[in-house]
């Protein structure tokens, strides 16, 4: 684990899958969340990805510049109304990751 005293930057990743008959719901929060997760300052990347093979799947790919960065995201609105409204659309595993070798 990486010294907590030192600022580096941390990937979320998420894992969703839409309820059934949820996925254009889904979708739509989603993109609603793009513009003002980016617009973040301390937000690096923030993408969401669908999976070819089962268009019910999506990924959210994140990137902050730190844990304060993280902790004022989920202080923000939209991320307050994406936690209100994602439990009815899709079932979510997200992980917070450290760097281990990156490029």
């Amino acid at each position: 684990m990486a010294n907590p005293e030192k600022s580096h930057p941390l990937k979320i990743v998420a894992l969703l899958v839409a309820k059934p008959g949820k996925a254009g719901d889904l979708k739509a929060l989603l993109d609603g969340m793009v513009a003002p997760c980016r617009a973040e300052p301390g937000n690096l990347r923030w993408d969401v990805w669908q999976d070819q093979a089962n268009a019910d799947r999506f990924v959210l790919d994140e990137l902050y510049v730190d844990m304060a960065a993280i902790a004022a995201h989920r202080e923000t609105a939209h991320f307050k109304n994406y936690v209100g409204r994602i439990s009815d659309l899709a079932d979510r595993t997200p992980l917070v990751l450290e760097s281990v070798h990156v490029a």
